[in-house]
């Protein structure tokens, strides 16, 4: 297809897709002319990737690149694909913190969650500082963070980590559409447990949802 189609089908505009051509984001097409080059199924793939990463995943293109660096190295782990992916994700978002009583406590209970989940995890980990920062934060502004409170929360992420990774083929197409569907998956259920939460609110409090007029709420949990 020409520039002309693959912007169409993707939805992304031929000046952004010829910087991603110059910026090595999008691998150069096969050319048929001065200044022409024809493209296929997997440039519109990859095109679509870039979006998903930098609309939905909020990610910038630096982080983008990375991604897909990483992607196509052949000697890297889906763990240590996954561990990139981690650190992209929370750049920017961990904040240095000073040394404090909450701080100390959260290590131990961000420990504690790790192991009672057996999970065998790198100590310099991105995932295990974020969370650490999480529950520091939680501590402070005296917010549940308690062992009964954190396990139904741990015993989730267990189950949905272990659905998400049987999903995961090795080759190298499946492994960065597996990094999309992540950033994906993660929007998604944020958004589920948003509405969960809109659901479980109107029950508790009394608040029927306009859409839903007068119609028997059923019994309150």
């Amino acid at each position: 297809m020409r520039i002309s189609d693959l912007s169409r089908q993707s939805g992304v505009p031929v000046g952004t897709i010829k910087f991603y051509l110059r910026e090595r984001l999008l691998p150069p097409g096969e050319p048929t002319g001065r200044n022409q080059a024809l493209y296929n199924k997997n440039h519109l793939r990859r095109l679509r990737l870039i979006k998903i990463f930098t609309s939905i995943g909020e990610l910038d293109l630096t982080s983008v690149r990375r991604l897909l660096i990483a992607a196509e190295e052949e000697h890297l782990s889906s763990i240590e694909l996954f561990e990139v992916l981690n650190q992209v994700s929370m750049a920017g978002k961990d904040t240095a913190v000073e040394e404090d009583e909450s701080l100390e406590l959260a290590r131990v209970d961000a420990n504690r969650i790790i192991e009672a989940s057996g999970w065998e995890i790198d100590p310099d980990a991105a995932a295990r500082s974020h969370l650490t920062l999480a529950l520091a934060a939680m501590r402070r502004l005296g917010c549940d963070c308690d062992p009964d409170f954190l396990d139904v929360y741990r015993e989730a992420a267990d189950r949905l980590a272990r659905h998400e990774v049987s999903r995961i083929e090795n080759d190298r197409t499946a492994r960065i559409e597996a990094l999309a569907r992540n950033v994906l998956l993660h929007q998604a259920f944020a958004a589920m447990r948003q509405l969960g939460q809109q659901h479980h609110l109107s029950r508790r409090f009394g608040l029927v949802p306009a859409n839903q007029g007068t119609a028997d709420d059923g019994e309150r949990s």
